[in-house]
Parts: structure tokens; sequence; C-alpha cells
């Protein structure tokens, strides 16, 4: 006779009696809930799983679709694996790379050993439609990790192969399609229909799989081009596979081999070049006197602009940091966020007549006294900072708002040079497990705010979708409109960050809604071998996030 558990539902706040064993499949079923996007996940006592999991004891279950972050990352990973599927089916022997996140989906690379054409997309597009109306079902096996790096290693999967030798774990698991094989980090949904929407379309030199909207799963992410972040990751790219160091195998691989601090100096000094040819450009833009910097949290926007004030004084210019935070306005005029909190990243909580007025005076040679703003009186005052540009003097403007039209309208544009500074994390786990930029930021922002504020990691996560939030309305909107990209995401980092955010991440407790997030993380880390920070130079990015920076903060 079964044993009977019980399941308590928080999606309509209901328990149910079922058998030992049922998986979470079956459980939803009993449920009746009619999730109008359709099942894709569920967190089990805060953690996410898959619906084929098999509950053995009690349970807390709260349902996912694709309007939760984790729902949307398991319809991901299984398209994923459908697009593989259909590429194998119709190319063997050819390679898929899921190469880089844009706005309306995934940038993938093809090597089919000649040019992508549109007939080949439009094969796949059918191929995948099959599969998908097949409803073939996605199997999850465990078996001991040296039998699963030999059936990568056979199939010429060899970055995935490294990445599984690379955690010392004796078993594994992996994923089944239709008698083929793949490695995913997370789970994947029960079969191929439940795949509603997608598309595969022509993009650049490759293709680009796209996915519903997660705000309004009914229709694709709509399409935005964005070229130069484009640019960026494809450069990065094409540096790491020089270096022969394109996923986290890879990496762990060149660490045990004893060239974890190669890495580190050469993922600086390629830095410093970057930061050094920008200094180059704007010197070479007489005309140029202000410098706009923005980036989304913990993008490590304060210690760039410290190292390119540097740079610009090494080519005998003067550049003058003036604080946009000294320019909101008094306290009562801040505007209003829907819950009636002081919505103090609307660009209109910024006094901008005040700084307009300043900037021209400055550009037409006039002395002004800059302001200071009082946080504890929420007033503006006088600092009796007087200021006057001279000769080769750079006004130097950084925040959240500095690349918005708005903010510096009637300074003519000759006279500005504008930078984009982001972590952009071109590092793979292998060919079909990328990793988001928002974990790097993320990580480092737990890092910090533990080291400098004294915040738990479980208050960091819990704040982290009010200011992706507040970056999806103030700061991606405008980053194309740089003069220039900096991507400060170093190519160890994660191994770098990884001893100091894991003990962080740890003491997220079980019975918070936090965890779900801290151990997808914990567990992404430990793809990784820890590296030494002896040779981290003080003035690395880095430092920012986790001390010993010989910059002031």
């Amino acid at each position: 006779m079964n044993k009977i558990i019980t399941i308590y539902c928080k999606n309509n706040g209901q328990r149910y009696d079922v058998p030992t064993g049922s998986t979470l499949e079956e459980v939803y079923n009993l449920t009746g809930l009619d999730m109008p996007y359709g099942v894709t996940s569920a967190k089990v006592n805060n953690k996410v799983e898959g619906l084929h999991f098999m509950c053995f004891t009690d349970k807390d279950v709260e349902f996912l679709d694709v309007t939760s972050p984790s729902g949307m990352r398991t319809y991901t990973r299984s398209l994923f694996f459908v697009l593989y599927k259909a590429v194998i089916d119709l190319y063997p022997g050819s390679r898929l790379r899921i190469d880089t996140p844009v706005p309306n989906g995934y940038y993938c690379r093809l090597d089919l050993g000649r040019e992508l054409t549109k007939d080949d997309i439009e094969a796949l597009r059918r191929r995948m439609h099959e599969i998908v109306d097949a409803a073939l079902p996605f199997h999850r096996i465990t078996c001991p990790t040296e039998k699963a790096v030999a059936l990568f290693r056979s199939e010429g999967l060899e970055n995935k192969a490294k990445l599984l030798e690379s955690t010392g774990s004796l078993y594994t698991y992996y994923y089944t399609l239709d008698g083929t094989a793949e490695y995913f980090y997370g789970s994947l949904l029960i079969n191929t229909r439940q795949l509603r929407l997608f598309d595969v379309v022509p993009y650049f030199d490759g293709l680009l799989l796209r996915l519903p909207d997660r705000r309004n799963p009914l229709r694709l992410q709509p399409p935005t081009a964005q070229r130069k972040i484009f640019a960026v990751f494809n450069e990065h790219h094409r540096w790491q596979e020089i270096l022969g160091v394109s996923t986290i195998g890879e990496f762990n691989e060149a660490c045990e081999r004893g060239f974890a601090n190669e890495l580190i100096n050469v993922s600086e000094a390629l830095q410093e070049k970057k930061i050094s040819r920008l200094a180059d450009t704007i010197e070479a833009r007489p005309e140029v006197k202000v410098i706009l910097i923005s980036g989304p949290s913990s993008s490590g926007k304060t210690t760039f602009s410290k190292r390119l004030a540097v740079q610009l004084m090494a080519c005998g210019l003067k550049p003058v940091p003036i604080s946009l935070d000294d320019y909101f306005v008094d306290r009562e005029k801040t505007p209003r966020a829907a819950n009636g909190d002081y919505d103090f990243e609307h660009i209109d909580a910024l006094d901008i007549p005040l700084l307009t007025a300043q900037l021209k005076a400055l550009l037409a040679g006039e002395e002004v006294e800059l302001p200071r703003y009082n946080f504890q009186t929420g007033k503006s005052e006088k600092s009796g900072h007087r200021l006057r540009i001279e000769r080769g003097t750079l006004l130097v403007l950084e925040g959240i708002h500095a690349l918005n039209p708005s903010l510096t309208a009637e300074i003519p544009d000759e006279r500005k040079f504008k930078i984009y500074a982001s972590a952009l994390t071109t590092i793979l786990l292998d060919d079909h497990n990328y990793i988001p930029t928002t974990d790097n930021r993320l990580l480092r922002r737990i890092v910090r705010d533990y080291r400098y504020r004294g915040y738990s990691a479980t208050e960091t996560i819990r704040r982290w979708p009010s200011v992706r939030a507040g970056e999806d309305r103030w700061i991606f909107p405008y980053q194309e409109n740089a003069d220039a990209m900096f991507n400060s995401a170093l190519l160890f980092e994660f191994a770098a960050l990884r001893n100091q955010a894991l003990p962080l991440l740890e003491q997220v407790p079980e019975n918070v809604p936090e965890y779900s997030e801290a151990y997808r993380l914990r567990k992404f880390l430990s793809y990784l071998k820890p590296i030494s920070l002896k040779g981290l130079p003080p003035t690395s990015l880095l430092r920012e996030f986790l001390g010993g920076s010989t910059f002031k903060y």
C-alpha cells in the first residue's frame, strides 16, 4: 500500500494528499489550476524543479509559468534543446553555439562549414515545429558522471564533457529527446508540445531564436536592434576563442594546468588597453568637454570612471567629476512611484534646469558654484566649490540617466562623449548553456552589499527585481546612444567572486522566497574552480566589489 504524503499548493492555498512518488505534473493535474500560459516548472520548498520531479515527503509547491523568470528559463532551455535536435537531424557534424542574449531572443552561431542561408533557417524552423507538434518527451537520466562525460565526448561535445569532468561530482544527470542526449543547467519541460510560441530568423551571420515576451506570453518579444552591444559580445567571443577559453570547462582546465595568473593578467591588460584607447579617442576630439557615463547596477562604473580619468591625465587632460547626486530636486518636489513612495530613480528627480544652466555656463568659460545635496534634510545647498573650465578640462558625469537625451538636451552633441559601461558576460557554461549577464552583476552586488553596506544576500536578492525594473525603464532604452561601449566583465571573475559569494548565498534560509535564486546561483558557482586573488591588481575593476582597491570610493 502506497504511503500518502501532503502537498501544500501555494497557488491556491489548498492541501492535497497524494501517493508517495507522485510527480509534480500529477500534482498539478490534481489541483485543477488553470494557468493560461501553461505550467513550466515549480518551486518545491523554494527550490525550482521540473515537472518530472517526484515527491516522497510532504512539500510546499508553487507552480510557475513563463511570466516568472524561473519559468521562462525552463521554457528557454527546452527550446534550446529542440533547436539543437533540429540542427543535428538536418546537419549532422555541424556545431551550434547559443552565443549571445539579445533583447528579442538569442543569437546563435551555426557552423556548417559554409555560409548559413535563409533556406537553412527555414528548414530548421520547419523541423523544430515538427518536433514540437510530435509532443516528444524530455527524459531526465541520472548516471555516474564518468558515463555522461564519455557519452558527450563520443558525440563531439567536448566542452560539455570538460564541464562535467571539472565538477568532481560522482553522479550527474542529463536529458534525452528522441534519442538525442543533452545536458542543461536547470530543469526542462515535460514534452515539446509545451513550446507554444517561438521563431527562428536570420540574424547577422547566424540566426536569432525568438522567445515569447514574458510580460505578454501570447506574442514574441518585439524586435530591438542593438548593434553596438552585439559588436562588443562578438569582439570578446573572438578574443576568447583565440585564447581557447570560451567555456567554463575550458577555463577550469586552464586553471588546473596553472594558467590562472596568465588569464588574470591578459584579461586586465585587455581592459586597460580598452580604457587607454577610449582616452586616446577623447583626446583626439578637442571639442569634447563633457563625458557622460551610464550603465546598470554593479557594472563597475565608478572604478571605470576613475581608471578612465587616470588615462585621460596621462594624455595631458584634466578630468573633473561632477556628481549627478548633487542635482537632486528638493525632497518635496521628487516624483512619486505608483505605491506613493518617492521615486528617486525618475529622471525628474534631478534638477535638470540647474544642471543645464551650469553646464552651459561652464562651456561658455564662466565660473559656477556647484551644488551639494543634503540627503538628511532633502535640500539642495551651496557647496562653496567653485569651478571654471580651463584648457584641457573635461567634465565627467556618471549616473543612470547620463545617456538619456533629456538630461543634456541643450548641450551640443559635438561637446559630449557618451560611454555605456556594463558587465557583459561572454564566457559560456558550454555551447548550449549561456550565463545571464544579470547573474554577473547580481553576484557582484551581493558581495559588495555585504562588505560595504552590511546587507545580507537575502536582502540584496529581494531588492534585485526593483533594481532591474528601474534599469529597464531608465538605462537600457538609451544604451545604444553611446559613442563607445565598455565591457567591465572579466573572463576570470566568477572564479574570483566564488569564495566570497558562496558563504553569503549559503546563509539564505530555505523558508524565504529568495532561497530559489540563492540556490540557483550556488549551483552555478559550483561549476567553477576558485582562483587565488593574489594576482589581482589593486586597480582591478573587481576590487570595487571584493575590496583591496587603491581607489577611494
